[in-house]
């Protein structure tokens, strides 16, 4: 009878699979007839002006585009001449932007709204770098679940993120919108990502359209000097670069963004290759790509294009589905491709692209669906919605060192400074790229700290430096203030007289981000010399970093005996942050990304391959430098916890693997502390020798595993021939046989290696 019943649930639940699978299948040929069918309806000019995006309001995101074609854009919505608006900010001014596109144009085709919901839309979240530090998927998908409820409640539905560019240059001021240098972890992070703005249901009006960007290899800038060229094997385009982009696709991603930067002479923008040949041809991508900003008419200036024209017609014919801000494909595609130039087949296939998102989102059905009012009043910066950021907040700090155990502080303190005037802002810690957060709301650190004592223990400010000067906003640049010293005694001396000093230093939120490329990357203005001051009359000092990328600050290393790494945290950020500071939170983050201990050493990164010369060795003759270490001030994966974790020897199930076997790796894990802990337990390998040269470690899991005081667990990871491929010369997929290591540990640096051989 038992067995009965288990064939009989088992052939149930293979018809619920076959009805579901028949049912997507039924969808989606509905929607493509759908798609063909309007397309049918459409004059060539309709369908260029699908392909083209215009900015919305005075809230620009790059240079004001040229003035080449003068149309007015309130003639062109109602002609039907425009398929996107991105910065069209609230439910009526979408509203009527909406009304004039469908209740106006001969089709009634409507327009998808975007907008740069980077880490949050009125509730700020950490920027993605600091929040990629929680190496908590579950956490960062809620953290864009929640972007997304908010963005759709304004009636925004499409979204310019994730960010999925993998950089090795901190120097880079985008490094603050991505998730470090490791393409595994980046991967992981821009799928959770993609479905937490996405969800299950793109039709859903609490979700949005995703858009990985930037395709492809952005980060690589040279000389992390932002929008600059690109340069590298195809072997680091497709090992490194696009895992994180084909991830995306794997997930589901509604659009892709192209990138201002060259590679190899060929702009992003330009490019066949990635857009035709890699995106939409190998991955079976059916979703459109979107210029970046005037990327298309910056060809011109990269001497790709001879004019905006040319560029059009290029940027059409390498697969770049949609125009934002050059005006060049509504002022050109139409005669280029009556003049042959571009195939009219090619402006369908873009076309089709567009309008299957539009449909995937429901806009067709109801053109109006996000333009809730009630939404807007009720769905966004709740209390609810702060609650899950100080959350993902205070998972996302980073404890660097924790030298005879300062941390966490005593709550009954006599006395507590708090210095920098970092710790006094409400502004910084919302971070760059903040679309509607609103100006002053973060929670200082000076309130967080405030908060969680109450009034029993005496909390003391001192600004100490000032870091900038001028208008802080997106758009412009700020001054940093080098030499003045005029709050220094008033600081010195209030740590002086303190039991305990609480220091915030780094860097302004505008310090970081688009156009912020910085040389150095050191302490800015009077910081450090105010740090040695205080140094020297209270050496019981706590550094909260408040940074939008890893800074290089070797004296504070050595020195002070509390580093915590802040980042630039959001709405809750003092909040957060007190809670680890006083222990109410145990830390758990890891860097996503390697703090280099001077810039000259950039740049540096964990999974680097070898030379031929590694060394160490007695002679001078190997690959180092003469007046630096190669070590990092902070290895890639690193962050202290408030509990020690002990890590056995790794046991292999066995010491070969079969091409078409697994391999399961083990190690115990205990917490030796006296607290409750959490720790990222990470899986490395090394394939030993290849077609290619190979690197000396990869990332290839991760586990957080929460442990008592004195407990233990095993916790296994279970390799498969997936893991220990690359991609070769050819730019295909290859599993070589041979030897390889594997190692576990709570960093890339810190671990236990075996080895095993694959046959």
């Amino acid at each position: 009878m038992t067995n009965k019943f288990l064939m009989f649930s088992i052939i149930i639940l293979i018809s619920f699979s076959l009805n579901a699978q028949q049912k997507t299948e039924k969808n989606e040929a509905e929607m493509e007839t759908k798609i063909e069918k309007l397309l049918s309806k459409m004059t060539l000019q309709e369908k260029i002006g699908q392909m083209n995006q215009y900015n919305g309001s005075w809230d620009i995101t790059g240079p004001a585009p040229g003035d080449d074609y003068n149309k007015p854009r309130y003639d062109q919505l109602k002609s039907g001449q425009v398929g996107s608006m991105l910065n069209v900010i609230s439910v009526k001014s979408i509203k009527e932007a909406q009304k004039l596109a469908v209740e106006n144009s001969r089709l009634g085709i409507p327009l998808i709204f975007g907008h740069d919901v980077i880490h949050g839309y009125q509730t700020m979240f950490p920027i993605p770098l600091g929040e990629s530090a929680s190496w908590d998927l579950d956490a960062i998908e809620m953290s864009a679940r929640i972007a997304g409820i908010e963005a759709a409640a304004a009636g925004i539905n499409w979204t310019f993120a994730p960010m999925v560019d993998i950089s090795r240059d901190p120097r880079w001021g985008r490094v603050m919108e991505g998730a470090g240098e490791d393409p595994y972890l980046g991967m992981q992070i821009a799928a959770a990502r993609v479905k937490g703005f996405q969800g299950e249901d793109l039709s859903d009006e609490n979700t949005i359209a995703a858009c990985a960007k930037h395709f492809a290899a952005y980060g690589f800038a040279e000389g992390g000097r932002d929008y600059n060229s690109t340069d590298f094997s195809e072997t680091t385009l497709r090992n490194v670069i696009l895992p994180p982009f084909k991830a995306c696709v794997d997930a589901g991603v509604a659009t892709f963004m192209n990138g201002f930067n060259d590679l190899g002479g060929v702009p992003a923008t330009g490019s066949k290759y990635l857009q035709r040949d890699i995106l939409k041809d190998e991955w079976n991508f059916d979703g459109f790509v979107v210029s970046d900003w005037g990327s298309i008419g910056e060809m011109v200036p990269h001497g790709f294009a001879k004019d905006k024209k040319h560029a059009a017609e290029l940027a059409a014919n390498a697969g770049s589905d949609m125009d934002m801000e050059s005006i060049a494909y509504v002022a050109y595609l139409e005669e280029l491709v009556k003049n042959g130039k571009v195939k009219e087949s090619d402006i369908d296939d873009a076309v089709r692209r567009i309008l299957r998102i539009k449909l995937q989102l429901g806009l067709f059905d109801d053109p109006y669906k996000y333009c809730n009012e009630e939404n807007e009043k009720s769905k966004i910066y709740t209390k609810e919605h702060l609650e899950i950021a100080r959350d993902v907040a205070r998972k996302s700090i980073v404890l660097l060192k924790n030298e005879n155990n300062i941390l966490p502080l005593d709550k009954k303190a006599k006395s507590i400074a708090v210095i920098g005037s970092l710790a006094n802002s409400k502004d910084v810690p919302l971070g760059n790229w903040r679309s509607q957060g609103k100006t002053d709301s973060a929670v200082s650190l000076l309130e967080g700290l405030q908060n969680a004592v109450g009034k029993d223990v005496k909390i003391e400010y001192a600004e100490g430096y000032k870091l900038t000067e001028g208008k802080r906003d997106f758009l412009h640049e700020l001054t940093i203030i080098e030499k003045d010293e005029s709050q220094f005694e008033t600081a010195i001396a209030l740590a002086k007289k303190s039991e305990v000093v609480v220091l915030a230093i780094g860097e302004d939120c505008y310090q970081s981000g688009e156009g912020r490329s910085q040389a150095d990357i050191g302490l800015a203005g009077s910081q450090q010399k105010l740090i040695e001051a205080i140094y020297e009359v209270n050496k019981n000092i706590v550094v909260v970093l408040m940074n939008g990328r890893p800074l290089a600050i070797p004296w504070v290393a050595e020195n002070i005996p509390g580093i915590i790494e802040g980042w630039h945290l959001g709405s809750e950020a003092g909040n957060a942050i007190a809670d680890v500071v006083f222990g109410d939170f145990n830390p758990s983050g890891k860097l996503p990304m390697t703090f280099p201990r001077d810039v000259g050493q950039i740049p540096l990164y964990y999974n680097h391959r070898n030379s031929g010369r590694p060394g160490p060795v007695e002679m001078v003759f190997w690959a180092h430098y003469t007046d630096q270490t190669n070590e990092p001030l902070y290895p890639f994966g690193f962050g202290l916890s408030y509990a020690s974790f002990e890590y056995s020897a790794i046991k292999l199930a066995k010491n070969e693997m079969a091409m078409d076997g697994e391999l399961i790796v083990s190690v115990d894990l205990k917490n030796t502390g006296n607290v409750e802990g959490t720790e990222v337990v990470q899986l490395y390998i090394q394939d030993l020798y290849g077609s290619i040269t190979r690197p000396v470690k990869e990332l290839k899991g991760f586990q957080k595993i929460t442990l008592d005081a004195g407990q233990s667990k095993t916790v296994e990871f279970t390799l498969s021939k997936d893991d220990l491929g690359f991609y070769g010369l050819d730019g295909k997929w290859v599993v070589e046989p041979g030897d390889f290591k594997v190692f576990v540990g709570g960093n890339s640096r810190d671990v236990k290696g075996s080895a095993f051989i694959l046959k």
